[in-house]
């Protein structure tokens, strides 16, 4: 009998984004199921009560929440090539590790760099700067994260920074992103994007830039 893979997802989230991209590297047949955040659907609700959001991945039956957990655990049920993390446990804890700084650092710095104005954004921009070039010093000497192919840690960084920050900067007309500030990750990003797969798990440019707009005039006007 055939898995049953589902996926619940939202288009615009680079945590939805960034398991569909290790479902297609490993050549997995799922089926995705779009869920409106505004409005959450009983099933989602029902596979993860806990925290209520996406993505969460359902195999036969059993839902596994939160991208990352997600993430080792396709790579661990599903070992056809490529394998995501690294077999060494040292390089493994490293790729962990570096993910957790993205997820609990980058991208919290990220949405202060959005919500905020005047000197508010400014200090945030300087503190996604820095911790960016850390992130940048990772990749230095590697053609990927992983090292000679993409893998876990490439995967989670991808999204967020090959398409979601790249749009987000460009609505919010600041331009801290630069290849002239991050040659390596720009290097990482061209090579990335060559990836048939990767380019299959864009969030797609227009669609995104007007969600944003719309989000930020939201949060203007909640805000007077």
């Amino acid at each position: 009998m055939a898995d049953e893979v589902k996926l619940f997802g939202m288009w615009a989230s680079p945590y939805s984004r960034r398991v569909q991209l290790a479902l297609k590297l490993k050549g997995i047949p799922y089926e995705y199921i779009e869920e409106d955040l505004s409005n959450k659907s009983s099933l989602l609700l029902k596979y993860n009560p806990v925290h209520q959001k996406i993505p969460v991945l359902v195999h036969n039956g059993k839902p596994i929440a939160e991208s990352l957990v997600i993430l080792e655990y396709i790579d661990e049920t599903w070992r056809n090539n490529p394998v995501l993390l690294p077999q060494d446990p040292f390089e493994r804890s490293m790729a962990r590790f570096w993910a957790k700084f993205i997820d609990e650092k980058i991208l919290i710095t990220a949405r202060k760099v959005s919500f905020n104005t005047g000197k508010e954004q400014e200090q945030a921009i300087e503190e996604l700067t820095e911790q960016l070039k850390l992130l940048e010093n990772e990749l230095k000497g590697k053609p990927y994260f992983a090292g000679e192919a993409i893998g876990y840690l490439d995967i989670v960084v991808a999204n967020f920074l090959v398409f979601w920050f790249r749009n987000l900067q460009e609505a919010l007309g600041i331009n801290m992103f630069t290849q002239e500030k991050f040659p390596i990750i720009f290097e990482w990003i061209k090579k990335l994007v060559k990836i048939n797969v990767v380019e299959e798990c864009r969030i797609p440019k227009e669609r995104h830039l007007v969600y944003i707009r719309t989000r930020l005039e939201a949060l203007k006007s909640a805000s007077k």
